[in-house]
């Protein structure tokens, strides 16, 4: 069989209800808007629409307004979740999927409010539980931040 006949179904756009439905993320935290494209086992498109209204933008600066590059990762991150539980079918199960090493994070051009934050995501390597991402940030085709990192998907911590 060729690549082309065993590769999933492109899966989108998605909505809010279904980006609450594979994080465990909540407001103020939750960093996905949108889901524009899916393709299982291998990459994810998603937005995250950046507004003034955000808490962080009161300190990250007053007078100069940038969103922290670390939140831009975490948006990242957050977007790499979603495809690895889209892809591995654990929507539902309960499992998170946890930071575990951040690696080459470049921080090209300031994400100010008013933009809308393309997030594109894709599996470098994909294990059981172990997966390897690289992502950038864009705003308007232009990259504004890039990394790679990994992340392990296990069971909540117990209570």
């Amino acid at each position: 069989m060729s690549e082309e006949t065993t590769e999933k179904a492109a899966i989108g756009p998605l909505d809010i209800k279904r980006v609450l439905a594979a994080l465990p993320h909540r407001y103020p935290m939750l960093l996905v808007d949108r889901v524009e494209e899916i393709i299982p086992d291998r990459s994810i498109s998603a937005i995250k629409a950046v507004s003034f209204n955000e808490g962080f933008f009161q300190g990250h600066f007053p007078g100069r307004p940038i969103m922290p590059g670390v939140l831009i990762v975490e948006a990242l991150a957050q977007a790499a979740g979603i495809l690895a539980v889209e892809s591995l079918g654990l929507a539902g199960s309960g499992k998170l999927v946890y930071f575990m090493a951040i690696e080459g994070a470049k921080f090209r051009t300031p994400v100010e409010p008013g933009v809308l934050l393309r997030l594109e995501v894709e599996f470098v390597q994909k294990r059981a539980s172990v997966c390897k991402f690289a992502g950038r940030a864009l705003i308007d085709g232009k990259v504004a931040a890039e990394a790679n990192f990994t992340a392990m998907i296990a069971d909540p911590p117990a209570a």
